[in-house]
């Protein structure tokens, strides 16, 4: 304690401990924004995706008499 200035300072340590918990808020803020803005990113990949996926299936054409079988159905 004695070699950190801003500790020997009377009344610091509150503003200290406020301005940490500040910055500590806005990094969070931060963090926060990134992770929805990643999961959005995310979701949109995943749709995309999903379309390419169901019009690539609707495409193939299938010998007659060949069971088709539904990937989207949660068995698979």
């Amino acid at each position: 304690a004695a070699a950190d200035p801003v500790s020997m300072v009377p009344g610091s340590l509150e503003t200290g401990s406020w301005c940490n918990e500040h910055m500590l808020h806005e990094r969070l803020d931060i963090i926060e924004e990134k992770v929805i803005k990643t999961v959005e990113h995310l979701e949109s990949e995943v749709k995309s995706l999903l379309n390419i996926i169901s019009e690539t299936t609707l495409n193939i054409p299938t010998a007659p008499g060949t069971p088709l079988i539904d990937i989207f159905d949660g068995q698979y």
